[in-house]
């Protein structure tokens, strides 16, 4: 259970310390907490904000309990003028100049309608942190009930059906690998500040801000694999993926800010490729046929490229600022780009000359984007305060948008698509959100 009083005080001013510290070379204070911290708003002090602010369940929802837990009846201002103050005041970071605003002037929102995920619960005892303020793929959910996420400098593992909070792995001391593989940095890392994060079945990989992977099974004590991957001054690991190569092995793809892109197989953890582009790598996403790698990064334009040769097959035109994030669509054919611009565009590789959907967000980047596993929705995560559920059987024309506030440090889907998750870094309100999938047997849901 969650600590209160004092000691979640003490506890919450030792998380600040530590995330302040930690952040103050890449992110803007006022942008962040100027905006986003409500204590500041309401006139309450801390210790009253944490010792009012409890977990939210579906059914206090339904009685109108805010799904956050914020005392609005409380406050000198209501949810709604909040919103609205948000939406004009909110900063989004663009790398080129105006991108937002040529998408404002070209692009109308898809209008809402949707309702693909209900409320289920918010948990407070899970602290979502985010270290560059860029990088946003810090959840993953292994199933319906287990998510991964980084809080401050430790990957965490939280169960929603034992509402247990377990640490897995602590950055901040030393981490050196317990087995043997060509290439083991046996000296291992030391306070590693982590950017990246992927975790799928039992295989768990983080990257670090200085080119530094480390590699966990997730079922076997330690770490199998740690490596840096580069010297370079600018070495952040921007995106890991795992995924199932055609061998039938497991591999995965380390995209890095010195425009390099590695892929590892996950059974002796050698490099198997090496491919450099030219400009820095954000965001990785492979082709359900292995036949094909997305690559985004530090342009506009976004490349196809060969996974066997890593010779670039084709690319595709539009977006106005840097990419972060892409997914692709279970077909193999669709495919889906994150931008800075606040547009998610789809893509169809039977024409690739214009997008078939561009998907504008409300205030912000899109910093991730997920497909589900059966390709009917496609999950589009802004900075802050949003996410959408496009339908891609309504050719994403139909929206459900979910608000909240704060900072999102990423979003993830459960395999089998009964449970999204989404992680909120606030200095008061951190806490994971979870939605379940709407069914018709509503029946059944005392069962569930």
């Amino acid at each position: 259970m969650p600590r209160h009083g004092v000691d979640a005080v003490d506890d919450y001013m030792r998380e600040v310390v530590v995330v302040d510290g930690d952040m103050e070379d890449f992110v803007d204070e006022e942008y962040y907490y100027g905006r986003g911290g409500h204590g500041e708003e309401s006139g309450l002090d801390d210790y009253d904000m944490l010792t009012k602010v409890t977990d939210t369940s579906s059914a206090q929802a339904r009685k109108g309990k805010d799904i956050q837990g914020i005392p609005w009846e409380g406050l000198n201002i209501t949810k709604e003028s909040y919103r609205l103050t948000r939406l004009e005041q909110y900063k989004n970071y663009e790398n080129i100049p105006l991108s937002g605003e040529a998408v404002d002037k070209e692009c109308k929102q898809i209008e809402k309608g949707g309702n693909y995920y209900e409320f289920f619960h918010n948990t407070r005892l899970v602290k979502p942190t985010i270290l560059h303020f860029q990088l946003r793929n810090l959840v993953w959910a292994t199933s319906k009930h287990d998510v991964y996420l980084m809080s401050n400098y430790s990957v965490m593992h939280w169960s929603s059906l034992s509402c247990n909070l377990s640490e897995v792995l602590n950055f901040s001391r030393h981490i050196a690998p317990n087995e043997r593989h060509a290439g083991n940095l046996l000296e291992g890392f030391t306070q590693t500040q982590i950017s990246s994060l992927a975790v799928r079945d039992n295989f768990l990989v983080a990257g670090g801000f200085q080119g530094e992977l480390s590699c966990k099974a997730l079922d076997k004590l330690g770490v199998s694999f740690c490596t840096r991957t580069t010297y370079e001054d600018n070495a952040i690991t921007n995106a890991v993926e795992i995924y199932d190569s055609l061998s039938g092995g497991v591999h995965f793809i380390a995209a890095n800010n010195d425009c390099g892109v590695r892929e590892y197989d996950m059974e002796r953890f050698q490099l198997l490729s090496h491919f450099r582009f030219p400009w820095p790598v954000n965001h990785t996403s492979m082709s359900p046929d292995n036949k094909l790698i997305t690559i985004v990064g530090d342009h506009p334009d976004g490349l196809l490229v060969d996974p066997q040769n890593g010779k670039t097959v084709a690319s595709v035109v539009g977006h106005l600022d840097y990419s972060f994030a892409s997914a692709w669509h279970p077909d193999g054919r669709t495919f889906a780009t994150g931008n800075q611009d606040k547009t998610c565009r789809v893509w169809d590789l039977r024409n690739l000359s214009s997008p078939i959907a561009i998907l504008k967000g409300n205030m912000g980047a899109v910093r991730s984007v997920r497909f589900s596993s059966d390709g009917k929705f496609l999950v589009v995560a802004e900075p802050a305060d949003f996410v959408h559920v496009y339908s891609s059987e309504a050719n994403y024309m139909k929206r459900q948008e979910i608000d909240f506030f704060g900072e999102i440090s990423g979003v993830s889907l459960s395999p089998d698509d009964e449970s999204l998750y989404i992680g909120i870094w606030d200095r008061t309100y951190a806490s994971l959100l979870q939605y379940n999938k709407r069914h018709a047997y509503g029946y059944l849901d005392s069962f569930m």
